[in-house]
């Protein structure tokens, strides 16, 4: 199975927002719960007597229904399903804001596993290169050709970089670990085949038109439900100030003595009632929510306005990085190319004896260097790719539910 895959279905963040979303929809049923009445249908029986013959102990069976239904005059119930509406779309917004990241994520460390794997393969190819001219100096020193200085030299340069190779390999199960966890797996023997970041080639990412970002981004449509549902809460704490009605009836049957006449139509009996509660003093409740309320939306439209201003950012941002990462990869590999022609060279020279060891010494460090730089940049690019990737919402598409979904706010924070 694809990493992307086993991730989408593995991954232990997904699987928190996913449950995250099944309980917005749980409360979502709840608050339409509320706008239908409660009907009860209570059965009872109770015995009752003395502890002589008279009086003597019976029976009495009862039966009945009851239905009760309360609402505000002002749509308290209502507005509070809407609020429950936008936390629900707010929650499955939040998840694929989570889907996207992780799909990032698991691109990221796994390049990231590859390039380390990349840099100990050249660590180790220039170990032996480095081997080799050792062999070469000492040959020369054993032939008084060179002296020991120069065999000195070449020892601690082997050193040196021998000396990267535990960092790197590390670094490199760290990463593979990481990546593991990622795919929701346990880390102790995790691995994948590919050893290089060869044939790995960045997508050409098309950004369209920067409107299109609010229609592209999660992260921008989470802020706005968000918002949708405080001033759904503004409205619904509002209607508070106003009075509710309250609709009773019940409809029964009993007592009776035998379980047999319960239904007798003779016992049925039946009650309506209605009645208007207002609230005449609670200590200033109502009035703190309603500034709570109000409180509470306005660090949403802030925050809702700082996502769209932070979603172009980071879009600019990653366009920028993806150019002068693409221009600093070709100017790297020229470069590695060239201390590689160099370093040829002056092996060759040195075996002829036409130049000291420090020359080759700095065009060897200088092609390691190099090499090395070149992978990071590698790695640079592909995450710079993986950057405008996320900022452009992972080319996410809302729900046709959610493209044809109205709001019923006559304002706009932008």
């Amino acid at each position: 199975m694809p990493l992307q895959e086993t991730a989408q279905k593995e991954n232990l963040d997904i699987a928190i927002y996913a449950a995250r979303v099944l309980q917005a929809e749980a409360n979502d049923g709840v608050a339409l719960a509320a706008l239908f009445p409660t009907l009860g249908g209570p059965i009872g029986v109770n015995r009752s007597g003395g502890n002589s013959a008279i009086p003597r102990a019976r029976n009495a069976f009862t039966a009945g229904l009851t239905a009760q239904y309360q609402q505000g005059f002002f749509g308290t119930q209502y507005l509070d399903l809407r609020a429950s509406r936008e936390d629900l779309r707010a929650e499955r917004y939040a998840a694929a804001v989570v889907g996207i990241s992780t799909a990032a994520q698991v691109a990221d460390e796994y390049f990231s596993v590859l390039a380390f794997r990349e840099r100990i393969a050249i660590a180790n190819a220039n170990i032996a290169a480095a081997k080799r001219i050792l062999a070469i100096t000492q040959a020369k020193v054993n032939s008084g050709v060179s002296s020991n200085l120069d065999l000195a030299e070449q020892q601690a340069l082997l050193a040196q970089q021998e000396s990267t190779l535990p960092g790197l390999i590390e670094s490199e199960k760290e990463r593979r670990y990481a990546l593991a966890i990622v795919l929701g797996r346990a880390p102790e023997g995790y691995d994948i085949k590919a050893q290089n970041l060869d044939g790995i080639t960045p997508p050409m990412v098309q950004p369209g038109m920067p409107s299109e970002l609010l229609l592209r981004n999660p992260s921008i449509a989470q802020a706005e439900a968000n918002l949708y549902s405080a001033h759904a809460n503004v409205d619904a704490v509002r209607t508070l100030y106003f009075p509710s009605l309250s609709l009773t009836s019940s409809a029964g049957y009993g007592p009776v003595s035998q379980l047999s006449n319960l239904f007798n139509p003779a016992g049925f009996a039946f009650s309506i009632g209605a009645s208007i509660l207002q609230s005449i003093f609670d200590g200033g409740r109502i009035h703190a929510e309603n500034d709570l309320a109000q409180a509470r939306q306005q660090e949403l439209v802030a925050t809702y306005r700082k996502t769209v201003f932070t979603a172009f950012s980071d879009v600019e941002s990653a366009l920028g990085t993806v150019k002068s990462t693409t221009d600093q990869l070709a100017l790297v590999e020229i470069q590695v190319k060239a201390d590689a022609e160099a370093f040829r060279i002056s092996e060759l020279q040195y075996r002829e004896g036409t130049i000291d060891i420090v020359s080759l010494l700095n065009n060897q460090q200088l092609l390691f260097n190099a090499q090395q730089s070149l992978v990071q940049t590698k790695l640079a690019r592909l995450e710079a790719s993986l950057a405008l990737y996320n900022a452009l919402g992972g080319g996410w598409e809302q729900k046709a539910s959610d493209e044809t979904y109205k709001n019923q706010l006559d304002w706009w924070p932008l």
